[in-house]
């Protein structure tokens, strides 16, 4: 047990730089797109906004928390419901920034499957709870 413990630790160790720089870059992406711009991003079609919506959210992940204030804003700006759902599932499932960190940890195989199936499964959830919500409105 101790030489997994000591094992574990080790890699933890070997990859807090790249933790580091990965909070930072996500800091820095929330600071340079506010939600104000966010919003100038979207066009009023259903699928191209959901495209849109994933994208923006996979570029600037973050705590999910904010995503869902960031949301509700955006939502008041008049930014549709395909879009929204799209943003804050690509911001806690995606994450494009996280990459790097990801390919080092689990593997690029991993990686590169996980991203896919999380980015099919954004525009599908997105999608189908577009529907579901204007079904029961």
């Amino acid at each position: 047990m101790r030489h997994s413990l000591k094992k574990s630790v080790l890699s933890f160790a070997a990859m807090m730089p790249m933790i580091f720089g990965v909070v930072g870059l996500v800091a820095m992406l929330q600071t340079l797109i506010p939600p104000q711009r966010l919003v100038g991003f979207f066009t009023g079609n259903a699928f191209v906004d959901t495209l849109i919506g994933t994208g923006c959210g996979a570029v600037a992940a973050g705590n999910p928390i904010v995503s869902y204030l960031l949301g509700g804003e955006m939502l008041g700006q008049g930014v549709s419901l395909y879009a929204v759902t799209a943003f804050i599932l690509a911001w806690v499932t995606l994450g494009f920034i996280q990459i790097p960190m990801e390919v080092e940890a689990f593997g690029g195989r991993f990686t590169l499957i996980r991203n896919l199936l999380a980015f099919v499964g954004t525009l599908a959830v997105a999608t189908l709870t577009s529907w579901t919500v204007g079904w029961w409105q």
